[in-house]
């Protein structure tokens, strides 16, 4: 009997051997088809590209599912610094030169993939650690083994355990798996450059970096003893460089995180299962599933329909900035000719959401009066709007490197506009609105008309109203435009006056005035805005709509000398 079992032993320790010998004959670089100088992006789209060729659930025929294995045996190698590093030096991934030395007194070990069984598939005779899942497909599945310590007859088991592959029995208790013990330890050795990225998620990073942070997450849900984690990694590897800046990316171990798992309902069943953590337009988070196929393209596509929608799609035609004005949160607004909103502005919608309104719309012609009204001359463009209602053209013709340094750089943009705002909040008194803290646009009156609209004075705009709601509307505009820089510059040539001068005109009380500029005293208008020019006897008027950016259009047009000025009837004079 110890004769037959000894015989056994030799039979099986030297066709091992012989299998090992196999493996070293096999060169990863070829395998993958790639050269010895091939990045990891260019070693990751190779072993993607053959993976879904071979793979076992479309390739049910031998050869396919030996190719399989082999794949999966070069990816492990050449994804992995360290091994790759082995095996370009001396011809194996554990930095053991030449067959002989195979044998070592510590823990070496070899490679060898081969058919798994009904299925496909492979064994992988790797890395230490004990039989080692690596994935496949069918029936068969891959384990690793150390050819080790003396302890365990150089093989990181016992006798006992040789036999049980005949018997299914085992003298040590351990879970069989085709006779052989399975290690709890089955979670794949992937490689450390590539796979640092991947955030590990426990309940702590869960709460402080993923719950609310407005950031959209891929996560992926697993138990160490499930095939395919390995792939499923290199996949979100994939999506992870595509979309940097829009996206990051988690796995949760859903054995030692089974608390968590279970509280998001994301245990994972036969397979490892993918997850985007993102946001309704209500500001929900959600957690979506992806159960397509796993191809990246698709994986991310998946992600993209994900991204956060905080940023209303607008028309400028229908588009109310009167009322957008009045809120006190700051308002931004990309222009682009994107006919749907871009992956970016969804993004930061998502990042600073509940610090701005977003808005976004399409457009095409920097001649259109509605676009030339906002002061955009290139496309894209982001024009922001403070909380007391001061519009500013933030950046036109927007260029950008990629998407994480465009997330990044618009990120800053929109602080710098997020701290302005508040410098602007700041002023206003407590209990004041932002309207009720600009300065109030004086009556213009006999007593003071010299000093506001005198021969000092470059240029007065007068706002003329015949009624209560006229006035109060002049008011709140003329407030606001009267502190824009662009219409409120110091004069040096004219010592400490104002190059504009702003004030309202009572049209029923002061008709004279109007009648000495026009003999029709305006009297069809309840409100109008007046350039008068005192030095030189001139005036214009501007009927249109009194909102902010009409009347600030209007004094710009004054101040570049586009508006054609009227010589007045007489000197006007205030009663």
């Amino acid at each position: 009997m110890v004769r037959t079992r000894l015989a056994i032993s030799v039979v099986l320790v030297s066709t091992l051997l012989l299998l090992n010998v196999e493996s070293k004959s096999v060169d990863p670089y070829k395998v993958l088809g790639v050269s010895r100088d091939a990045k990891q992006r260019e070693i990751q789209k190779a072993f993607h590209k053959l993976s879904l060729k071979y793979h076992p659930d479309k390739n049910k025929n031998k050869g396919a599912q030996e190719k399989f294995a082999e794949i999966n045996n070069a990816y492990e190698i050449l994804s992995d610094e360290e091994k790759r590093k082995n095996y370009d030096l001396y011809g194996d991934e554990k930095g053991q030169p030449g067959f002989d030395s195979g044998f070592p007194g510590g823990n070496g070990g070899y490679s060898y993939s081969s058919n798994g069984g009904h299925g496909g598939g492979g064994f992988n005779f790797g890395g230490p650690g004990g039989w080692q899942n690596m994935g496949g497909g069918g029936g068969s599945k891959s384990f690793s083994f150390s050819f080790g310590g003396p302890s365990e007859s150089s093989f990181g088991f016992g006798m006992d355990d040789i036999f049980s592959m005949f018997s299914g029995g085992s003298s040590k208790g351990k879970e069989q798996f085709g006779g052989f013990g399975s290690s709890s330890k089955a979670e794949s050795k992937s490689k450390s450059s590539t796979v640092a990225p991947i955030r590990t998620i426990n309940s702590q990073v869960y709460k402080k970096e993923i719950m609310d942070q407005g950031m959209t997450w891929l996560v992926l849900s697993y138990l160490p003893s499930q095939r395919g984690t390995q792939y499923h990694e290199s996949i979100i590897e994939e999506v992870a460089e595509s979309l940097q800046g829009a996206i990051k990316v988690g796995r949760i171990n859903c054995e030692t995180e089974s608390s968590l798992c279970k509280q998001l309902g994301i245990v994972p069943r036969r397979a490892p299962r993918l997850f985007v953590y993102s946001y309704t337009s209500s500001g929900k988070a959600t957690l979506a599933e992806y159960t397509e196929e796993l191809v990246a393209k698709k994986v991310k596509s998946f992600c993209q329909e994900h991204l956060p929608r905080f940023s209303k799609r607008i028309d400028l035609n229908t588009f109310d900035v009167s009322a957008v004005s009045s809120q006190r949160t700051p308002k931004v607004m990309l222009l682009s000719t994107k006919k749907d909103t871009p992956v970016i502005w969804r993004v930061l919608s998502g990042l600073y959401n509940g610090r701005f309104v977003f808005y976004n719309t399409e457009v095409h012609d920097t001649s259109d009066p509605k676009i030339q009204k906002l002061g955009v001359d290139a496309f894209p463009a982001i024009v922001g709007w403070l909380s007391n209602g001061e519009k500013q053209v933030l950046k036109t013709g927007i260029t950008v490197k990629n998407l994480k340094s465009a997330v990044q750089e618009l990120g800053k943009l929109l602080e710098g506009f997020e701290k302005k705002n508040k410098k602007v909040s700041s002023n206003s008194q407590p209990g004041q609105s932002p309207s009720e803290s600009l300065e109030r646009i004086p009556l213009l009156l006999r007593s003071n008309f010299d000093s506001i609209c005198g021969e000092n004075t470059p240029v007065c705009i007068i706002g003329a109203f015949r009624s209560s709601h006229g006035k109060e509307k002049l008011q709140s505009v003329m407030s606001k435009v009267s502190q824009k820089s662009l219409s409120r510059r110091q004069a040096s040539t004219t010592g400490s006056q104002d190059t504009v001068s702003y004030s309202l005109l009572d049209a029923i009380k002061q008709s004279a005035f109007l009648s000495s500029l026009d003999k029709s005293e305006f009297k069809t208008s309840d409100k109008l805005l007046i350039a008068y020019k005192p030095r030189r006897g001139k005036f214009a008027t501007f009927k249109g709509d009194m909102n902010m950016e009409e009347v600030e259009k209007f004094v710009a047009a004054v101040l570049n000398g586009d508006i054609q000025f009227t010589k007045t009837r007489q000197k006007p004079q205030i009663k």
